[in-house]
């Protein structure tokens, strides 16, 4: 099973045909597959657009009155699929934008890699599209998250696309009801990157395909903003790097 997890939140425009384009994916490259979906406090009309999709797709909905941030729902979805699933060292977790700043065509290359054996792949997202300052930065990142915060051989920790083995994520989760993530925000996107990679025994890294739309209400943070956050999270967190070596594939 592959569980498809979606934090969105003031995503109208764009999730619904998201969720869509990832149905055709998935009917051109035939798996099981289920959406996971938090509506993180939206004030827009996004819940009424999610729970007329439910009638539709094997979608399972959770609506957060007020904002939780990523970091909190990505990891309650996490938890979600982990909970789900009765095979979790085959099963997989993959956490997608509810945007069109990439395309949904990239999930496939995510999910040949962990039916390679990964444990988890890292899509690394070109900033195509973005302001050049917060390129420049997103491209600093390694260094800014430096040292609490090394993951060698990945250069985009940031895209917040990832595929994960379930049996690896209950490895980072086996201290029960800990957080798994300490950040919020963009660190938090690094920082699940580096929790899961710290004890994955294989890594790939795939480049992520740039939505020819390239529609998205979330250009980012401020360079500065940005900079100063992962400045800061670089020496709040203490995360190992991982042991094994990271595979490239284009």
């Amino acid at each position: 099973m592959i569980y498809v997890c979606v934090a969105t939140q003031d995503a109208a425009p764009t999730i619904g045909l998201v969720l869509w384009k990832v149905r055709q994916v998935f009917s051109d490259f035939p798996r099981e597959y289920q959406f996971l979906v938090v509506d993180d406090g939206s004030s827009d009309h996004s819940a009424e657009l999610l729970e007329s999709y439910q009638r539709a797709l094997p979608l399972t909905l959770t609506r957060h009155e007020r904002r939780l941030g990523w970091a909190a729902s990505v990891e309650e979805l996490l938890r979600e699929a982990l909970r789900r699933s009765d095979r979790p060292k085959r099963d997989i977790a993959i956490t997608i934008r509810p945007d069109f700043s990439i395309s949904p065509g990239s999930l496939p290359e995510l999910v040949k890699a962990m039916e390679s054996g990964a444990d988890l792949v890292v899509a690394e997202d070109s900033g195509a599209g973005r302001p050049f300052a917060q390129r420049v930065i997103r491209r600093s990142a390694r260094w800014l998250l430096s040292p609490g915060v090394r993951v060698p051989g990945v250069r985009d920790l940031l895209s917040g696309v990832c595929a994960i083995r379930l049996s690896t994520l209950a490895f980072c989760l086996r201290q029960g009801d800990s957080p798994l993530l300490e950040q919020t925000g963009n660190a938090a996107r690094a920082e699940l990157v580096a929790r899961t990679a710290a004890v994955a025994r294989q890594i790939s890294v795939v480049p992520l395909v740039p939505s020819p739309a390239g529609d998205t209400d979330d250009r980012g943070p401020a360079a500065l903003s940005l900079a100063l956050e992962l400045f800061r999270a670089g020496r709040r967190l203490r995360v190992p790097p991982p042991t094994v070596e990271i595979r490239r594939l284009s």
